[in-house]
């Protein structure tokens, strides 16, 4: 009988076509998730107009969807590590998509933040899950750009809703948007939960599942034998999966880690969102003058942004380690913000504001993405869905507060307070990074060391 240990195997092993098709299978979910978190910000300028309420009537409905993300990011991590990462994540994408759907055919901001609120639940539950499942499909040297890769599909999906919202609005009106929205991930949902597999080092821990991770391993390119012994030595916190819970997140090893990656979600999802929710709002005030479509590209562009940054922040911690690329990244993103207070806003000359948007968006992204991937390297196989799980549903806290922080910063001083908010948040992000101990290591063209293989 052969005994195989399922962490070293896959850590150790090939990046196979198949690991490569399980983390796009992966990111497609991600991506559907970034396009219905950003429909809202994207429709709320034409709902202004057709329900006749101001800007302010609309903030509770933008801010309470992630407050529901905020509580199926804590949700979604525990019964990652309980039920499984493929069962939780696909049961988030049914959920979120469903309702989403939904919104299509509400007549009130009191109906639309009840959907809202719940529609989030569903999509706070599938970012844990998704970046769990990518950095357990694959080899430890991949890891970070792994997760990286998949999570990026939060900005790319930005993207895509702009792009939908500057056609779909004016030619079919706000509800196809949503229609569209609902209907894509229910179909995707169903295909993947008949091709995509459940985490190997999650199966690792389930005799009864054996056979299904030795179908998966040997589709991964290992030579598995009927008789074998499965086991997942790599996870250090000697945590049974079943007791996972928040408190193991807590203890001496993890507690500075821990508490340095939720400041880190906090402030970093807060100031990605002061974008998200308010640049198209904040564009197409009567003051600066952009029409819905031209704001939603402008949001589009900063999504844009995200997506290369987030790549190129990926493949730089490969060579240089999570500290310094995230760092950098964090330091640039203030200074960017900063020439972005004295930037003229004319919808007659927008290259300037649109290359700035880029650049910011790149940055602010690159730094939100990759923290995921910082997140499941900080945590073993036992905890880490709940560990990314809970650092996120913190983060949410600050998701929450972002369209009030956003509204207070206009409010107060015009888009120049605006943009300011952006670097002030940064800087915090900067200090909080800066205090997470366990980053990922350099890995790209070094020999695997013991002290990554104990995450």
């Amino acid at each position: 009988m052969r005994t195989v240990d399922v962490g070293q195997a896959i850590d150790e092993g090939r990046w196979t076509g198949y690991q490569k098709l399980l983390i796009f299978g992966t990111a497609l979910t991600i991506i559907l998730d970034g396009v219905d978190n950003q429909l809202l910000p994207n429709a709320v300028p034409t709902l202004i107009q057709e329900w006749g309420r101001p800007r302010a009537d609309f903030i509770n409905a933008l801010t309470i969807g992630p407050f529901g993300m905020m509580i199926g990011g804590l949700i979604g991590g525990i019964l990652g590590d309980r039920l499984g990462r493929r069962t939780a994540l696909l049961g988030s994408v049914m959920a979120f998509a469903v309702l989403t759907l939904a919104i299509a055919f509400v007549n009130s901001i009191e109906m639309l933040a009840a959907l809202r609120f719940l529609a989030g639940v569903g999509l706070g539950g599938a970012m844990p899950n998704a970046a769990t499942l990518a950095s357990e499909y694959v080899p430890r040297r991949q890891r970070p750009f792994a997760v990286t890769l998949t999570i990026v599909c939060i900005p790319l999906g930005g993207a895509i809703a702009g792009e939908l919202a500057a056609q779909v609005i004016p030619a079919y009106g706000w509800r196809m948007l949503f229609i569209l929205g609902g209907v894509i991930p229910i179909v995707l949902a169903l295909v993947l939960w008949k091709v995509l597999p459940e985490s190997p080092r999650f199966l690792a821990k389930r005799r009864e599942r054996w056979p299904e991770l030795t179908a998966t391993m040997r589709r991964i390119g290992h030579d598995i034998p009927n008789d074998v012994e499965y086991t997942e030595a790599a996870a250090a916190s000697g945590t049974p999966a079943k007791s996972a819970s928040i408190g193991s997140l807590f203890g001496p090893t993890f507690m500075r880690d821990t508490l340095a990656l939720c400041a880190s979600f906090f402030f970093c999802l807060m100031v990605n969102y002061v974008v998200i929710l308010l640049l198209p709002a904040m564009l197409t005030a009567k003051e600066v003058g952009f029409t819905q479509p031209a704001a939603s590209r402008a949001l589009a562009m900063s999504n844009y942004g995200g997506v290369a940054g987030a790549i190129l922040g990926a493949l730089v911690i490969q060579r240089l380690g999570s500290r310094i690329t995230m760092l950098g990244m964090s330091a640039l993103a203030i200074v960017c913000a900063l020439i972005l207070t004295g930037t003229r806003l004319d919808p007659n000359d927008t290259l300037f504001l649109m290359v700035m948007l880029l650049l910011t968006g790149g940055l602010l992204n690159a730094v939100q993405t990759t923290m995921y991937a910082l997140a499941a390297h900080v945590y073993p196989t036992d905890i880490r869905g709940t560990g990314v799980g809970f650092a996120v549903a913190v983060g949410r806290i600050g998701n929450v507060l972002a369209g009030y922080v956003g509204a207070y910063a206009l409010d107060s001083g015009g888009p120049p307070g605006y943009f300011t908010s952006m670097a002030i948040l940064m800087g915090i992000v900067f200090l909080s990074l800066a205090a997470v101990g366990r980053h990922v290591p350099r890995t790209m063209g070094e020999p695997a060391r013991a002290t990554a293989g104990a995450h």
